[in-house]
Order: C-alpha cells, then structure tokens, then sequence
C-alpha cells in the first residue's frame, strides 16, 4: 500500500472540500477577495505565512543552500526581518485605513486615499499585478510539477496540471474564506515539514558518522563562508544582496490583503507574534535542509553512488530526503507540505489578480456598477482564465522557481513597497509620487534584471527599492512644489 499517495490525495480531498463548503458562504466580491474583513488573528497569521513562504521556500531556499552553502542564511535572515518590519510598521495602519476608505485591494486604498490621478494608479497597478504575478504564479505551478516528479513518478507535466487545476478550482469556489483557512492547514504543514525533516536528516548523519559542523570546516570557503568566500565590496555586495528580500514584503499584494482581513485591528499584535514564531524555525529549517542534503552527498560520492548529485535540478533536495529518510505515510504528509506551500501562495495570487482586474478595472475604472452576484460570477470567471493563462506559461518556462520568485518580489516590492510606507507615514506625498514609484520599481526591475553583469554586482530587489523610494519623494516634493494638492486626507487636515 503506497502511503505516501494515500496521504497526498487525502489532502487534496481536504482542500478542495473547504472550497466547496466556503462556497455559499460568498454573497459579494467583497466577502470572495477579503472574507468580510471578519478574521481570527490565528487565520490571518498562518495565512499570511503560508502565502509568503511558497515553493521557493520549501523547494528553492534549499536548493540554492545546497548549491551555494552558507552565504544564503543571508537571504534567510532578510526574510526573517522583512517579516518583523512589515507586521510592525504596515499591518495594522494599512488595516484601519483601508477600512475607513472601504478599501478591499491594494490599488484601490491607493487611488482612494490620494484622492487625485485614481484611474491612472489603478491602470499601473493592475499591469503591474498582472506582469509579476504571471512569474510567480507560474513559480508556483511549477513546483507541483518538480514534487510530484519525484515523488510519484509523474511527468512534470502532468504534475503541473494536476497541481494548479486543484488550485483553480478551490480558489474559484472558495475565494478568500476557502484560500484564508486552506492556509492554515497548508501553514501548520509546512512549520511540520521544515522542522521535523531536517531534524531526520541531523539524525541520519550521527548515525552514519557524520557532522554538519565537521563537514562544513573542511568544506571550501567559497561553500563554508558567509560571503562565499568573497572580500571587500563584493562581500558587502553579497551581504546586502541577501538581506534585501525584506525590502519585498512591503509591497506583495496578496500577503497585505492578510492584514485587511482581520478582524479587529487591535489584534494585529497577536497575529505578529504568531507569524514571527512561525519564521525563525522554518527559514532555519530550509536552510538545514540544503545543508544537510549536501553533507549527505558528501558521503555519497565516497561511496560511489550519488543519486543527489546525479540530480540535475537541485531544486529535488527536498522532496527527495523526505522519500528517503522519513516512513512513507509521514513523507505523504511532508510532500503535502510542499504542495501545501504552492497551494496557499498560487491562490492568494488568483485572488489579487482577479481583484485586480474585477474590482480595480471594471468596476472602479471603467465604472461598471453590477448586482453584487454578478460581479461574483465575474470574479469567478477571472480566476479560472487568470490560471489557466499561468498554466500555460509554467509549461513553457524553463526557469528555476527561486530566480522567478525572486524577479516577481523584486518587481511587487519595489512598485508597491516604498509608496505605500510613505502613503501611510509621510504627509506630503502626492499621487504622482506614487505613480512614478511604481513605474520607477518596474522598469529598474525589469532593466536592471537583463543586464547579468549589474545583478551581479548588486541585487535588483535593492537598487529598485531605493529608486523607487526616491522616485517616490522626488517627484511628490516636485509636484507640491509647483502647488498640486497631495493626498485627500492632508487636504481635508
């Protein structure tokens, strides 16, 4: 009896279950994309969590450990700060305001509060949504491919089309209910497999003789050393490189919708702790799974056989431990978790896309105004073309789920990040500010990622991030300057 399957398919039964009883739950697009603003701050944390940590987290973060050593506990460590900051300086003022502008997305609290140049923040930033998103969207696909490759036997391709149809259709049933506590099923397994797996994979290399730490010591210092044995800029280069996934938080659509879900903005403070108590053993856990993955490889090649090296694709260290050192019906759980993490950041990504365009473009731009039941059935009908359209663009991309994650937050954190910390702090910011944020995140982004040798030099996710915040402040200083009025808010002050 293969336990391993039994287990994977009993948690797609589960999922796609809650999709279907959240179902008639649903009376507007509002309650589809943002639950009524009526969640627990135990929901809401694990959901946030479970959204912003993916595939690259349990699938691409040890993969690049197992490859590049110890210079990414860098990356790990920016995450964990990201994490820290944006919980305490974004969530719950972006929650009580978005409610006093009867916001439900993110674009939508920026043209609202502005006041001014609405139509124009809503057109960029639904472009913006839907360019990023595609990548991560198809990062996400992707990963249900690789897993169940390894796992069961099945082509990639059939992986990625059975992975992303469950996705499609609990997310198009369900909408945020269905997505916001399938996530914390999703986030209680992932915390699950990224601590107890590497656990496993300690207690595998004792038995055989076998120290990480020993390992590491003799291991080049390009493996071995924080900057991968680099000197002067470049191992500033590669230090800030790596803490610069935190700048990302503060701009990811779908895991700001988290904060404006939740119940009662006072409980954002329980909500953060919980999050932060998630982070730290799950970045570590990643982190010890690569590593351990490359000491037992270590091993491996002394004994002339090496199937982990024999892998092409590094991004397989995980899944490929959990078959090999765990018993077959926890492994079925454990590969649930890798799927779990596709699953809960794939459909948080239909959602804001699919609010992007219902609730951003048709209704608010082009000013369509609908029964509530219709828009419902169009927001349906989004997501379902939004994923298919993902789909497509997984099965025909070549790309490691680590470098598109990584482009998609580059993009999202910079287009949104800076201008939302100064719409919420900053009482001279103007609309235009805002706008040539985001058009400043974008095209650095987007330029700054095709020249290899200045990604090289220093990651895009901060060069973009500065300008962008810059762009921010310049352009608004310049626009008051010349007497606009900024935001609606300082103009009723």
């Amino acid at each position: 009896m293969d336990y391993t399957l039994i287990g994977f398919l009993f948690y797609l039964v589960l999922v796609l279950g809650i999709g279907i009883i959240t179902y008639r739950i649903n009376r507007s697009h509002q309650d589809f994309f943002l639950a009524g603003r009526k969640l627990s701050p135990w929901v809401v944390a694990f959901s946030e969590r479970a959204s912003g940590e993916s595939a690259w987290l349990i699938l691409g973060l040890p993969g690049v450990a197992f490859a590049a050593g110890l210079l990414e506990i860098w990356t790990a460590l920016g995450c964990v700060l990201g994490i820290l900051i944006y919980w305490h300086v974004i969530a719950q003022g972006l929650r009580e305001q978005s409610e006093q502008f009867h916001s439900i997305t993110l674009p939508e609290f920026f043209a609202s509060k502005l006041g001014r140049g609405k139509n124009l923040i809503r057109i960029a930033a639904t472009l913006i949504i839907l360019f990023f998103f595609s990548f991560y969207l198809a990062a996400q696909f992707n990963g249900a491919g690789k897993v169940l490759d390894v796992t069961f036997g099945i082509p990639p391709l059939w992986g990625i089309v059975v992975g992303s149809m469950v996705i499609i259709l609990y997310t198009m049933m369900g909408g945020f209910f269905a997505v916001a506590w399938t996530d914390l099923i999703q986030g209680i397994i992932m915390i699950g497999a990224l601590v107890i797996l590497p656990l496993a994979g300690l207690i595998e290399l004792h038995q055989n003789g076998l120290s990480l730490a020993s390992a590491l010591q003799n291991a080049p210092p390009e493996y071995s050393g924080l900057t991968g044995g680099t000197t002067g800029w470049a191992a500033a280069a590669t230090v800030i490189s790596g803490l610069s996934w935190m700048f990302g938080y503060m701009g990811q659509p779908h895991l700001l919708t988290r904060f404006m879900s939740i119940k009662d903005p006072a409980r954002i403070r329980i909500g953060r702790r919980i999050a932060l108590a998630w982070s730290v053993p799950a970045f570590a856990g990643a982190m010890l799974i690569g590593l351990v993955g490359w000491t037992m490889d270590i091993r491996l090649v002394q004994e002339v056989t090496d199937p982990v090296s024999q892998i092409a694709d590094k991004e397989f260290i995980m899944p490929f431990l959990t078959s090999r050192l765990l018993p077959a019906w926890l492994a079925g759980i454990f590969i649930s978790g890798a799927i779990a993490a596709m699953m809960s950041t794939a459909d948080s990504q239909l959602l804001v896309i699919s609010s992007s365009v219902i609730e951003d473009f048709y209704h608010r731009t082009l000013g369509k105004e609908l029964t509530g039941k219709r828009l419902l059935f169009l927001s349906r009908a989004v997501t379902l073309l939004v994923g298919l359209a993902a789909l497509v663009l997984a099965i025909t991309s070549d790309k490691f789920i680590f470098g598109m994650v990584s482009y998609a937050w580059s993009g999202l954190g910079a287009s949104f990040g800076p201008a939302l910390l100064l719409l919420l702090y900053w009482k001279r910011i103007h609309w235009k500010g805002v706008l040539a944020g985001m058009i400043t995140g974008t095209a650095i982004t987007v330029v700054w990622t095709e020249i290899e040798m200045l990604d090289q030099a220093i990651s895009a996710r901060f060069v973009s991030f500065v300008a962008a915040f810059l762009a921010v402040v310049a352009v608004s200083l310049w626009a008051r300057a010349t007497g606009e009025s900024g935001a609606r808010d300082q103009q009723k002050a």
